[in-house]
Order: C-alpha cells, then sequence, then structure tokens
C-alpha cells in the first residue's frame, strides 16, 4: 500500500467506523438502560400485584409446586365469564419466577424452567419474603429477544428498531466517512502529486518549475515554499552562468594581450622593451586580482571568511580612506569632504577589510564623479548601529540598475568594467559587511549622485 492517497483513505475509513460502531454501542446501551428503568416503572403496579399474589400463594402453599398452572392458565381472559385468577394476565407481562436457589420456576420462551439464573439478573428482581425469609425471586423478563414470549409486543418492537436504526447508521456513517476520506484524501495527495513531478522534473535539470498554491494551510506553504525555491534555484543556475561567461570574458582579455606579447616576443617579431614587460605586468596584476576576488568570495559564500576584529574610531577609518584617495581627487579635481561628529561609538571590525570596502567605495565615486563634484565621507550614530556614508555628486545610477549594484559581474553600467576592475568590487564589499552582521545599501538619483551606507553594530559600552 504505497499510494498515500490509499493509506489516507483506509485511515478516514477505520476512523469513521471505529467511532461510528464506538457511539452507537454506548447509545444503544444507555438507551436500552433507560427503556428498561421506564418499563419497570410502567409495570410496577402489576408487579407489585403480582408479587403480593405469590406471597399470599406461598404461605397458602409452603411450596411452590403448581404454580404454573397459576401463571400459565390457558382459560380465555377475553369472555365476560372467565374465571379470575386474582393475577394480571401474565402472559402479557414480562416476568419471571426464581426460588431461592436461583432456579427458574416459570417463564417465557427464552428461560427454560429450571435454569439457574446469574446472580446479578435475579439481585434485579422483587425479593419474595415470607415470615424474614427470601422464598424466590419475581425478576422483570427483557424485552427484543426474537424468541420469547413478548417479541411482538410494543417493547420488543422499540428495541428491535433501535438495533436496526442503530447498524443502518453506522453503516451509512461509514459509507459517509468513505466518502469523505476519498475525497479528502485526494484533495491532499493531488497537490504531493504535482510536487513530485516537478521536483522529477528539476532533477532531470528543468529548473523554474512551479505548481499550483491551491490553500493556504501547510500543504499550501509547502507549495509556495517549493515555488520560491524553484525560481531562487533557476535565478542562481542563471547568475552561474552569467559569472562564468563573465569570468571568462574578463580572463581572455589580460590573457590574450599576454599571449600574443609572449609570442611576438618569442618569434623575434618584437624587441623586448621596460614599456611592454610593463604591460605585460599589468595585465598579470589585473589576473591577480580577479583570482583574489572570486577567492574572498568563495570563502564568503562557505561562510569562511577569516576576520580579525579589534575596536576602532569611526573617524579614524574614514580619516584613512581620505587619505589614500587624496592624490587621486585632487588630480581629477574632485573634492573630498569630512563629516564626522564628535563622540561617536566605536565599532569592533576587521581593520583591512573594511579599508577594502571604503576603498571599493571612494574609488567608485570618483570615477563616476566629474571635475568640481564633491565626494563626502561621513558617520553617524543610529540606535545601536554607526552609519558609515560615502556620497557622490557624480551620474547616479538609473532606477532598473540600483537593485542589481550588488550583483556579481552586473553591468548595467558599463563604467563598472572600465579601469581594469573585475567587476566584483560591490559584491565582496556586500559580503565583507555581512560578515560583520552588518548591512550595506544603495541610494541614488540619476543625474545628481549616489549614496552608498553602510550600518554596523556600535561597541557598546
Amino acid at each position: 500500500m504505497r499510494s498515500i492517497t490509499v493509506k489516507l483513505t483506509v485511515a478516514f475509513l477505520l476512523l469513521s467506523v471505529l467511532g461510528t460502531v464506538t457511539v452507537a454501542v454506548l447509545i444503544n446501551w444507555q438507551t436500552r438502560r433507560q427503556f428498561d428503568t421506564l418499563v419497570n416503572e410502567i409495570y410496577q403496579e402489576d408487579l407489585a400485584a403480582v408479587h403480593t399474589q405469590l406471597v399470599d400463594y406461598y404461605q397458602t402453599h409452603g411450596n411452590w409446586q403448581g404454580i404454573e398452572t397459576l401463571f400459565y392458565d390457558d382459560r380465555p381472559d377475553d369472555g365476560p365469564d372467565a374465571p379470575d385468577s386474582g393475577l394480571p394476565p401474565t402472559k402479557k407481562l414480562p416476568i419471571m419466577l426464581v426460588d431461592n436457589e436461583r432456579q427458574v420456576l416459570f417463564g417465557n420462551h427464552h428461560t427454560r424452567q429450571g435454569e439457574v439464573l446469574p446472580a446479578d439478573v435475579v439481585a434485579q428482581g422483587l425479593p419474595i419474603e415470607v415470615e424474614g425469609e427470601t422464598v424466590g425471586w419475581l425478576v422483570l423478563n427483557s424485552f427484543g429477544e426474537d424468541d420469547g414470549d413478548f417479541a411482538d409486543s410494543p417493547e420488543a418492537d422499540f428495541l428491535a428498531n433501535l438495533n436496526s436504526l442503530t447498524v443502518w447508521s453506522a453503516l451509512g456513517t461509514a459509507v459517509i466517512g468513505l466518502l469523505f476520506g476519498v475525497l479528502l484524501a485526494r484533495t491532499i495527495s493531488h497537490p504531493i502529486r504535482e510536487l513530485k513531478a516537478a521536483t522529477e522534473q528539476m532533477a532531470r535539470g528543468k529548473l523554474g518549475m512551479q505548481v499550483s498554491v491551491r490553500s493556504s494551510d501547510e500543504v499550501g506553504q509547502l507549495a509556495a515554499s517549493f515555488n520560491q525555491m524553484s525560481t531562487d534555484l533557476a535565478h542562481a543556475n542563471q547568475l552561474r552562468q552569467q559569472m562564468t561567461a563573465d569570468i571568462a570574458h574578463d580572463l581572455r582579455t589580460p590573457l590574450s594581450v599576454i599571449q600574443g606579447y609572449t609570442e611576438a616576443l618569442d618569434d623575434g617579431k618584437l624587441p623586448g622593451s621596460s614599456e611592454i614587460y610593463q604591460a605585460m605586468h599589468m595585465q598579470v596584476k589585473h589576473l591577480n586580482r580577479l583570482v583574489e576576488d572570486l577567492r574572498t568570495l568563495s570563502l564568503a559564500d562557505a561562510g569562511q571568511l577569516s576576520l580579525h576584529p579589534f575596536e576602532v574610531a569611526p573617524q579614524d577609518l574614514l580619516e584613512h580612506a581620505a587619505l589614500v584617495f587624496a592624490p587621486q581627487a585632487e588630480q581629477k579635481g574632485v573634492a573630498l569632504q569630512l563629516d564626522i561628529p564628535p563622540d561617536l561609538p566605536a565599532i569592533s571590525v576587521d581593520l583591512d577589510r573594511i579599508v577594502q570596502v571604503l576603498g571599493n567605495l571612494v574609488s567608485n565615486a570618483l570615477r563616476h564623479t566629474p571635475a568640481g563634484g564633491v565626494i563626502r565621507l561621513a558617520a553617524q550614530g543610529e540606535n545601536e548601529h554607526l552609519l558609515l556614508q560615502i556620497q557622490d555628486t557624480g551620474a547616479g545610477i538609473a532606477p532598473e540598475d540600483l537593485p542589481h549594484v550588488f550583483d556579481r559581474f552586473y553591468r548595467g553600467d558599463k563604467a563598472r568594467s572600465e579601469g581594469g576592475e573585475s567587476g566584483l568590487g560591490l559584491a565582496i564589499a556586500r559580503s565583507i559587511v555581512e560578515a560583520h552582521n552588518g548591512r550595506i545599501r544603495a541610494t541614488s538619483i540619476l543625474g545628481q549622485g549616489t549614496t552608498f551606507t553602510i550600518s554596523l553594530p556600535a561597541k557598546t559600552q
């Protein structure tokens, strides 16, 4: 039984049958108890009359011999001249007479004369006492026996109808439970089968598969999670393919330059010179920088980017970045401004890594800020975090490109690949900041400039 539909259907059916049978048995048992109590109350007066006559009979005869002739009197009782025994029409009463040894003296077809009744059955009867001694019991017989004297009585009909209704109710409930189980099992199993088929397609390499979300319960949440996972995998695969192509492209250019120079030098077509060797050295440095950037990203992705944090003042970080890039800014005609309020909290960071991040951001700002522009390096406190900002007055970033500026090798802005850059600087910056439990974000207005904001946990006092 491998199908979840069959398993669920059988489970629902068994639960339905078990619950129905349990309830039916309890209701039937309780109804019979209440019915017996009601019958006792109905026949109480007649039983009292019979009980009195039986006491008189035993007192008169001293034993029960011949008592059956009194109860099984076949004389007609529907004529006006019929002799009266003084007893109620006992054939109409569901009673049994039991002696002091619990042997049946008379009863109906269900009990044989001389049969010994259980003590608990006899205990429910009326004791017949003569001179302080119990000489027998008058027991009210049960109804509903097919072969009894009272099988055709209204009471027996009621119990028979009750039993029949209980059985048919149980069967009907079982059928309804079966239908409901099949419907519910298929409702649950259908999206699971869809998920199974979609995962099989993904296993064959068809990423991006989507399934229908038909509910908001756990199965629906599972389907929604699968869709998100499938979308993310497809996007990640697309990025991987694009990254591979970008890496191949970035490697091809310096390798082609180096190959061309080395072949020309080897063939003697080009004499060696310091300019050629310097050009080759620049290409090798570019390759080395690209490999190092890829290594940094791979360590960050694996959660193995080593950090050596220690406490540092925000003013020292920004002043160091401004000092490093001051010659380039002066050469390009761009002003570097510092905006650092006093008494800012210190931060615990890996100095070399954060300097790398700030250097990348300032370098980008210098490339995109024209002469006469301003690059502002600022810091401020915010709750329990410290904000470092690099703001320029450059060309800005287009709104469609802004969400992707931290993607690897993203080239919405072609300038990112100029000047021998690997195209991984902002991606590395984000990885380093996140490794410090921080965040980095970019805001920009096209034609007015861009602001990069780094949020890092402040050092608590």
